[in-house]
């Protein structure tokens, strides 16, 4: 039978702590009974010897040192599972909020999970197709991949990530696809963005949502996208499933860290966060993959805003340190109205060769990447010679890549909110571009891709290709 204690010796803002314990363990979670009667709940950050620092979930208003008493449950964090968690709504300390009845657990997990042994790790190796052609024509997602979105305040990344989930599958009718979806700090507003948007498109039938408001609280901001984590690896290693996990913002979680760093008086890192920052973000972010002999993968799409739009700061540094790639939003992009403001040439997806081509997407999928990258590229640098300079200093081959990086952002960047395009049809926009530079500067395309693709246009006479 569990102890309880009242010898609650400090109280500092949302810790306290309790000495004279026994078998106490880190990550444990213990019940808190205040002075009022009121019950409250709390996880063991630290034990030293016979004292244990908790973190109260709801904060310490209320308790005192000689009436407060602390029972402890010895485990740490757990949620019940079942197949039929999918379509439902919680809260970030994994309760639902939707309205319907408690899961029945087919069994119980604890929410720091297991990590994936190196040795068991297969490789991604297959496309998801998100439907926006900034991601699956350049920046293309792989299966098991890890690939944040690095965004700044204001830009439309809730409406890109809302439009992920409900869009991105798995090519191939046979293969079972779900979304999990734990938002971190969010206002309410977002969060009933959010819930419209997964149950009006009916995503929500595939989803499992994680909601931690702005003002829940910080333990439980903590919480919440090892919930979300721990769900995916159900589904995905128990269940056989394709999820893709998207976690936004990955900011707030950061900013989480850094309040709790700082109420245990640790020794503060780069910008106040902890030192530990980059093993505790490398804890969420490696619980994406595969696993050999497994049907089944997790995706994570970490949704983070960088602060003053600073891509060096610890946050976005570090994410891209642990990640395999980024795609940048773009302030410049968005203030001119193109909507998904994505920058594709500081974008990366390092794994992108691994799940195109042949029997992945198509066949001329690599090499229309790469000629669409390297003219948008001279096409900017271009414009941006125009802007000193002037047209009458560029020549007509100069000219033309201007025009191209034009169209580029119009047609190819810019996609309606709710357009859906699949891989054919991205590559099919991208030839029709290609389509405006002269032939003999596609000196990344094979010559019998040429022939099979862009000739078609050429006939149609869609544009006039200088020879």
């Amino acid at each position: 039978m569990a102890k309880e204690y009242i010898t609650t010796r400090q109280i500092a803002g949302p810790l306290i702590i309790v000495e004279h314990v026994e078998k106490a363990t880190y990550n444990e979670i213990v019940d808190i009974k205040a002075p009022d009667g009121s019950l409250r709940r709390g996880q063991i950050l630290e034990v030293n010897g016979d004292r244990a620092l908790i973190q109260v979930f709801e904060g310490t208003s209320g308790l005192n040192l000689g009436e407060t008493k602390v029972r402890f449950e010895g485990r740490g964090i757990e949620i019940g599972v079942s197949p039929s968690i999918l379509g439902r709504i919680f809260d970030g300390s994994g309760r639902p909020i939707d309205g319907a009845p408690q899961i029945i657990p087919e069994k119980r997990l604890d929410i720091n999970g297991n990590p994936i042994n190196p040795y068991a790790r297969d490789y991604p190796a297959e496309f998801i197709q998100t439907g926006i052609s900034s991601i699956d024509g350049l920046n293309t997602l792989v299966r098991g991949q890890k690939l944040p979105i690095f965004s700044g305040s204001g830009l439309p990344h809730a409406e890109l990530a809302a439009q992920i989930a409900r869009q991105a599958k798995v090519l191939g009718a046979e293969e079972k696809f779900a979304v999990v979806f734990a938002a971190m700090g969010i206002t309410f507003e977002e969060a009933n963005y959010f819930i419209q948007n997964f149950r009006e498109s009916g995503a929500l039938e595939r989803s499992v949502i994680f909601l931690n408001l702005g003002g829940d609280p910080v333990i439980e901001r903590i919480a919440t996208p090892r919930f979300g984590l721990t769900v995916a690896e159900y589904l995905a290693f128990e269940l056989g499933m394709h999820v893709l996990a998207i976690l936004t913002d990955m900011t707030n979680y950061c900013e989480a860290l850094r309040e709790i760093s700082a109420a245990r008086k640790e020794v503060p890192g780069r910008r106040g966060y902890p030192g530990y920052m980059y093993t505790d973000l490398a804890t969420i972010y490696e619980r994406a993959g595969r696993i050999k002999g497994k049907t089944g993968s997790i995706t994570q799409i970490p949704i983070l805003t960088m602060p003053e739009d600073d891509k060096t700061h610890p946050i976005p540094d570090l994410t891209g340190y642990i990640t395999e790639g980024q795609i940048f939003l773009s302030r410049t992009l968005f203030q001119q109205g193109l909507y998904p403001p994505i920058d594709v040439l500081p974008s990366l997806s390092r794994l992108k060769d691994k799940g195109i081509g042949k029997g992945k997407t198509r066949e001329d999928h690599s090499d229309v990447l790469n000629q669409l990258f390297a003219a948008y590229a001279r096409g900017r640098e271009s414009r941006e010679l125009v802007t000193v300079l002037g047209e009458s200093a560029l020549t007509k081959t100069d000219l033309i890549f201007v025009r191209f990086a034009d169209e580029f952002e119009n047609r190819f960047v810019r996609q309606g909110i709710e357009e859906n395009r699949t891989i054919e049809q991205t590559l099919d926009v991208g030839w029709e571009l290609l389509s405006m530079i002269p032939v003999e500067e596609l000196k990344r395309i094979r010559p019998q891709f040429i022939d099979k693709y862009l000739s078609k246009y050429i006939k149609k006479g869609t544009v006039q290709n200088a020879s």
